[in-house]
C-alpha cells in the first residue's frame, strides 16, 4: 500500500452530494441563498449594534460577538463550497485544508464560549439587575471576549500538528465539501488514535463544560425567577431569554448529531452525514439573526427603521 506524508502536499477531494453532480449548480442556488442570508443577518446585526448607542449594553455585546462568529465560520467554508459546486473543483491542498479546519474550529469554539457568557449575562441582569452594568462593564466584556478567543485558538492550535504526523494512503474523499478534523483522520492509513483522543478530549473540555454550566445558569435563573411574586414579571424576565436559548439549541442540536453519526454511525448512509454537517454549519448562522430579529424588539426596529430611511 502507497502511503503519503504531509510533506507531498496530496490533495484531498470534497464532496458533495454523490450521484448528483449534474445538479450541483442547482443546489448552490440555495446554498448562496442561505449563505446571503446568513451574511446579511449577521452584518446587519454588527452595523446596528455598532452605530447604536443605545444599543452599547452587555446583552448586545455579547450578541455582536456571537455574529461575528457567525460570519467567520461561514466566510471559512464558503470558498471551497462555492469552488465544487460553481466551478466543479473538487481538490484541496493538504495544507488549505488543514487550514480551513482551524477556522472552522476555531469559530464552533467560539460560539460554544460566547453561548456560555450569554447565559452567564442572563443570570446577572435577572438575578442582580442593580448591579448589572457594574459588574459587566466594557472592559469586563473585553476580556471575556479575549479569553473566548485564546481559549478556541489554544485547544485547536495542536490539531494541525498532530494531522501532519500522520501517513495518509490512496483514500483521499472527505465526506464532505469543507474539512473537518474527524473527517480528516479517518482517511489515515496509519494510527491516529492520540488524533481522536485529542478531540474528544477538547469536546469535553469545550462544549461539553459549556453546555452544563450552561444548563446550571438557567437553572439559576428559574430558581431566581420563580422566586418573583408577580407572574407578569415572572413572564417578563423569561421572555428576555427566549432568543438566548433558542441559538442555545441552534448550536447544540445540530453538533451533538453530527458528533453521534460521526463516532458511532458506521453504516449510516453517507448522505445522512453530508446533510448533518451542512445543518451544523449553516443554520446557527442562518437562524441566529432571523430569531434575534424577531424575539428582540431593539434589534428588530432598527433594522427597519434604517431599511426604511434606504
Amino acid at each position: 500500500m502507497v502511503s503519503f506524508n504531509s510533506s507531498t502536499n496530496r490533495p484531498f477531494l470534497l464532496t458533495g452530494f454523490p450521484g448528483l453532480e449534474d445538479s450541483h449548480p442547482v443546489i448552490s442556488i440555495l446554498f448562496c441563498a442561505l449563505y446571503l442570508i446568513a451574511f446579511l443577518g449577521n452584518g446587519a446585526i454588527l452595523v446596528v449594534i455598532r452605530v447604536e448607542e443605545s444599543l452599547h449594553a452587555p446583552m448586545y455585546l455579547f450578541l455582536s460577538m456571537l455574529a461575528a462568529s457567525d460570519l467567520g465560520l461561514c466566510a471559512s467554508t464558503l470558498p471551497t463550497l462555492l469552488q465544487l459546486f460553481w466551478f466543479n473543483v473538487p481538490e484541496i491542498a493538504f495544507d488549505a485544508c488543514l487550514t480551513q479546519m482551524f477556522f472552522i474550529h476555531v469559530f464552533s469554539l467560539m460560539e460554544s464560549g460566547i453561548l456560555l457568557a450569554m447565559a452567564f449575562d442572563r443570570y446577572v441582569a435577572i438575578s442582580n439587575p442593580l448591579r448589572y452594568t457594574t459588574i459587566l462593564t466594557n472592559a469586563t466584556i473585553a476580556k471575556i471576549g479575549v479569553g473566548i478567543l485564546m481559549r478556541a485558538v489554544a485547544v485547536i492550535f495542536p490539531v494541525p500538528f498532530l494531522i501532519k504526523r500522520l501517513a495518509f494512503c490512496k483514500s483521499n474523499v472527505l465526506s464532505h465539501s469543507y474539512c473537518l478534523h474527524p473527517d480528516i483522520i479517518k482517511l489515515s492509513c496509519s494510527d491516529y488514535r492520540i488524533n481522536s483522543i485529542y478531540g474528544f478530549v477538547i469536546l469535553l473540555i469545550t462544549f461539553g463544560l459549556d453546555s452544563v454550566l450552561i444548563l446550571l445558569s438557567y437553572l439559576k435563573i428559574l430558581i431566581t425567577v420563580l422566586g418573583i411574586a408577580s407572574r407578569e414579571e415572572q413572564f417578563k424576565a423569561l421572555n428576555t431569554c427566549v432568543s438566548h436559548i433558542c441559538a442555545v439549541l441552534l448550536v447544540y442540536v445540530p453538533m451533538l448529531g453530527v458528533s453521534i453519526i460521526h463516532r458511532f454511525g458506521k453504516h449510516v448512509p453517507a448522505v445522512v452525514h453530508i446533510i448533518m454537517g451542512y445543518v451544523y454549519l449553516l443554520v446557527p448562522p442562518v437562524l441566529n439573526p432571523v430569531v434575534y430579529c424577531i424575539k428582540t424588539r431593539e434589534i428588530r426596529t432598527r433594522i427597519l427603521g434604517n431599511l426604511l430611511k434606504m
